[in-house]
């Protein structure tokens, strides 16, 4: 079981390093190899993904990720910047489809800033197409054009999906919710856009497949709206590359902190890229501070999806359990009556619960 593992950059080294020690301390054979990946790239090799980090990427079984990006490069060109790095491993990997669940653990409810009874209970999997969309389409770009009367900069971007891709997306979300409630909502915003009436009439076409899953279709701006005001009717929820961005970064906080959410981005071959839902966090940057129970969570997933390995993914989720129910927090879930602890000391905590 070959595993890559790209730290990143921000708190990217101090989470990942956490989740790595709590992979070797299970009784599996791991190899695993580092490399870099975002702004780390960019300063050490002027590539945010070198030729030798993709090598290892397309060689290992998974990818274990931490975090990219960070203020310090935000003026770079497009093409060098922590950003492209992601997107590019993830169109060579062909990751298409992103898991992200948001799950509100009974130790937490009072960190929401919704009240209880709206999140108690609370356990959605968003389901995001990831290689698509209008992230990728072409053209794109700015350029000065005539426009009004006026020479001017113009900026363009083309949203586009193809039947096949939209197909492989919500097969993924159904096959999910067969395993949970039975219950997908497709999201699209098909009274604008043409492309997402499409996504409409393919989501449609591939429930006849699933005769006891139940399908509602949403627009987006009434989806964002729901998951707010009602979250607890939604099982899975399946839309594009763009929606799915916003939406699933939404549905993590109704949990109180992006700081406890997984997610896995997966090939046609379960072969996928495990990394928490939250960014680099520049600002604690090194401070021994960071939540690192989001990757810990993220190779519990992919424990389950890319190695078969359930038990040991719920030995995993288990000893996060055991932790929260012993009251201990980072500084993004502390609450008064709990215990604030730091990176490694919730890393400790956790390999003690195993």
């Amino acid at each position: 079981m070959k595993i890559c593992v790209l730290p990143g950059d921000g708190i990217g080294p101090e989470i990942t390093a956490e989740a790595v020690r709590v992979l070797k301390a299970l009784d599996l054979k791991f190899e695993m190899e580092e490399a870099l990946l975002g702004g780390c790239a960019v300063d050490a090799a002027g590539d945010p993904y070198p030729e030798a980090t993709q090598k290892l990427a397309l060689a290992a079984d998974a990818v274990l990720l931490g975090a990219v990006g960070g203020p310090q490069w935000d003026s770079n060109p497009r093409e060098l910047r922590p950003e492209r790095g992601l997107l590019g491993i993830r169109k060579q990997l062909g990751l298409f489809a992103n898991l992200r669940p948001a799950i509100l653990y009974p130790e937490l409810a009072n960190a929401s800033t919704l009240k209880p009874e709206v999140v108690a209970g609370l356990d959605i999997l968003i389901v995001r197409e990831l290689t698509g969309d209008i992230y990728f389409g072409q053209p794109r770009g700015i350029e000065m054009r005539d426009v009004d009367g006026k020479h001017q900069r113009f900026g363009f971007n083309t949203m586009h999906y193809t039947e096949s891709e939209i197909r492989r997306i919500v097969r993924v979300a159904f096959d999910a919710a067969t395993k949970r409630n039975k219950r997908v909502c497709s999201v699209d915003k098909m009274n604008v856009l043409e492309c997402t009436q499409l996504w409409r009439d393919v989501a449609t076409e591939v429930a006849e497949e699933y005769p006891d899953v139940e399908l509602s279709h949403m627009l987006v701006d009434n989806a964002a709206m729901q998951l707010v005001k009602n979250p607890k009717q939604f099982d899975v929820m399946v839309t594009g590359n763009m929606f799915g961005d916003i939406l699933s970064d939404e549905a993590s906080m109704l949990t109180g902190s992006i700081g406890m959410l997984p997610s896995a981005s997966l090939d046609e071959n379960n072969k996928g890229l495990y990394e928490p839902s939250h960014g680099s966090a520049p600002d604690i940057a090194g401070k021994g501070v960071a939540n690192p129970l989001a990757t810990i969570l993220s190779a519990a997933m992919m424990l389950r999806y890319t190695f078969n390995q359930e038990a040991a993914a719920q030995r995993i989720e288990g000893a996060v359990k055991k932790v929260l129910a012993q009251g201990l927090r980072t500084g993004d879930i502390y609450e008064p009556g709990t215990q604030k602890v730091g990176t490694k000391q919730m890393g400790d905590a956790v390999l003690a619960a195993l």
